[in-house]
């Protein structure tokens, strides 16, 4: 008897042991997703006012406003990380006595991937792409008749494929291609038969009559570097540093064409925060003019040093 109950013991054991969850713990085995995509949103509203009302040294009412929104959507796993960005910004500005101005206007797409073949190693195989052009027409006020600048036109495409150090690569970035493609649009047809921002212009007769339409692309194959660094200077302000240095290799090698930015970034709390900004660009494909001694005709006077300075306090959310 005592085995006949010895045995029905242990084959109720067996049975019980086999089930994927115990009968006196329920355990549920983890479930293995893998790697992850990450995916961000920030929208930043910021503002500078000026109001005077009988101030006896004078002045000029005036209101400016900076609409941002940025995404990502961001990729890793052992051996890939894939990095992708969107930006969009428009700036406004408001004076008593004239009309509305647009102060700032960028539409930009990013896009890394980069391949590391060794878990030790902080070089990345990567191949990055980046896309920039403005979304409304420009002016240089007060002339608001004809625009000096429109969506695609300019319109930039960088695309190449090199190396890329990052030991902290959401942090601080080396980048370098000795393979990249540039091209610039101007779409619009009276800004390429002028020849803006670098491309072929169009030929007229002695009468200013058009013979050959301007060129609406340029072509470049050059040399990129770029640097990214993001740090935190002190509580609650953050630094970010972004350069870009490229070079043609047909057209005037070693004619570096610049960009780079440093932002500053002042949080007061979860929302409210304070901006500062630097941007500087060269590029000498894009000709400044001057003007001569003839009444309305202007002189190219080459490429000059551009540069944007931005202070402001507003808004910004997270989501």
């Amino acid at each position: 008897m005592k085995n006949i109950v010895l045995i029905i013991f242990c084959f109720f054991f067996q049975i019980i042991s086999a089930q994927p969850d115990s009968l006196f713990l329920k355990i549920k085995p983890e479930k293995y997703e893998g790697p992850q995509w990450v995916q961000k949103n920030k929208a930043t509203v910021d503002l500078s006012e000026v109001a005077f009302v009988n101030w006896n040294a004078g002045g000029t009412n005036s209101i400016s406003g900076l609409l941002g929104f940025e995404t990502s959507a961001n990729y890793s796993d052992k051996y890939f990380n894939w990095k992708n960005n969107a930006v969009l910004r428009v700036g406004m500005n408001k004076q008593e006595s004239t009309e509305l101005r647009k102060t700032d206007d960028l539409f930009e797409i990013n896009s890394n991937i980069g391949y590391q073949p060794n878990d030790n190693s902080n070089w990345f195989y990567s191949a990055r792409l980046n896309f920039k052009t403005q979304l409304f027409n420009g002016y240089k006020y007060p002339n608001k008749d004809n625009p000096i600048s429109r969506f695609m036109a300019p319109g930039y495409l960088f695309f190449g494929g090199g190396m890329e150090y990052g030991k902290n690569i959401d942090k601080t970035s080396l980048y370098f291609s000795p393979v990249t493609m540039k091209a610039t649009f101007v779409l619009d047809e009276d800004l390429a038969n002028a020849g803006k921002f670098g491309v072929e212009p169009g030929v007229y007769d002695s009468e200013g009559n058009l013979l050959v339409p301007g060129k609406r692309v340029r072509r470049e194959v050059g040399i990129l570097v770029t640097n990214s660094y993001e740090m935190e200077v002190a509580q609650n302000i953050k630094a970010k540093h972004q350069l870009s240095l490229y070079s043609d290799y047909i057209n005037n090698f070693g004619n570096v064409d610049i960009d780079w930015s440093l932002d500053f970034d002042f949080k007061v709390n979860n929302f409210i925060r304070a901006t500062l900004g630097s941007h500087i660009r060269y590029d000498d494909d894009i000709k400044t003019q001057e003007e001569t001694d003839v009444e309305g005709e202007y002189a190219e006077a080459g490429a000059k040093i551009q540069w944007k300075q931005f202070l402001g306090i507003g808004f910004a959310v997270d989501f």
